[in-house]
């Protein structure tokens, strides 16, 4: 797989990265650590995980997962949202309705709603040099290792930093080698008033990005996406299938039948890398057979003109499509 140079962190990794953010939900630790080993065996190397993830159990998962490749591999990790409050019960509840869940998915949604507000904390970080040590050292623990490759700010606003000793606390961890790189996790709408007054914490930014956003140059940042897929994926494919005379026009302009779903989600993640270069691009996913199709689409060049032309339609048709902004 294609590899890029990891901002300034001095490593390099696979453009196309594994989010954590399905870990321990509603897996077990085994189906979990059993998912980041079918990651690693397509080829991916760079993982991107949080304290939150997972019921605040995603990182430690992960880092049993490490204990095996941490030379192979870069990791992501984060501060700004704590982990949930009364995750051993989570643990429990896991344990205990994992199989009722397998028989009757529909109630799946239910339960998460259900253990969202078990652990949910009113707790919000305040962006200081202690706090930031605190969950630096825990993620450290939690990760089994003594370096976090990139470590970044998550959901962090322009407002949020306002401690000077953060800034300082963050390149010191760049100077002792326990934090290669750092930067910003938050939403796309934020990052432009970060980087305009706050541009030394953005040596790398991380939001959001599908073909339907425009782009927005680096301007020396690093960058890494996320979402290709998920709601904006389901956006397009439900107005593609409901305007048929777009779709087929959109499908022989891209050669690719746009109506399918395997085919649309493929175009618009290769669209991800295509528009991206030299960005890492995050997908999640809980089947091994997707992780190595989404491989299988980074690898093929073929792809690359398709998407970028997939890209070009819906940037200039977007209106037509009612798609939202």
């Amino acid at each position: 797989m294609e590899q890029v140079a990891l901002g300034t962190s001095g490593r390099h990794t696979t453009r196309l990265g594994f989010g954590c953010s399905s870990l321990m939900g509603a897996t077990g630790r085994r189906e979990s650590l059993s998912l980041l080993e079918s990651a690693f065996d397509a080829g991916i190397r760079h993982f991107d995980v949080a304290p939150m993830y997972g019921y605040g159990e995603a990182e430690s998962c992960l880092g049993e997962f490490l204990q095996r490749h941490r030379a192979d591999v870069t990791v992501t990790t984060k501060y700004g949202i704590p982990p949930g409050k009364n995750s051993p019960l989570i643990g429990l509840a896991r344990r205990v309705v994992g199989p009722i869940v397998k028989a009757l998915p529909g109630i799946k949604q239910k339960l998460a709603s259900v253990a969202n507000a078990a652990i949910r904390t009113d707790e919000k970080a305040t962006f200081t040099s202690a706090q930031a040590k605190a969950s630096l050292e825990r993620s450290l623990s939690e990760l089994r290792t003594d370096r976090i490759d990139v470590w970044l700010l998550h959901e962090v606003e322009a407002q949020d930093l306002r401690d000077d000793e953060l800034l300082r606390f963050l390149e010191d961890q760049v100077s002792q080698g326990t934090v290669g790189t750092f930067g910003i996790g938050s939403s796309g709408d934020k990052v432009g008033a970060l980087v305009a007054q706050r541009p030394a914490y953005c040596r790398t930014l991380q939001y959001e990005w599908s073909v339907l956003d425009t782009l927005i140059p680096s301007a020396g940042h690093f960058r890494i996406h996320h979402r290709a897929l998920t709601g904006n994926f389901h956006s397009l494919h439900t107005a593609l299938v409901q305007n048929k005379e777009i779709c087929q026009r959109w499908s022989a302009a891209a050669k690719a039948d746009l109506s399918n779903a395997d085919d649309l989600a493929h175009l618009m993640l290769k669209a991800s890398l295509v528009m991206n270069p030299s960005s890492v691009i995050l997908f999640s996913s809980k089947k091994p057979q997707h992780i190595q199709a989404n491989v299988k689409v980074a690898g093929d060049a073929t792809l690359d003109a398709p998407a970028r032309q997939l890209y070009n339609l819906v940037q200039t048709e977007h209106d037509s499509l009612l798609l939202p902004q």
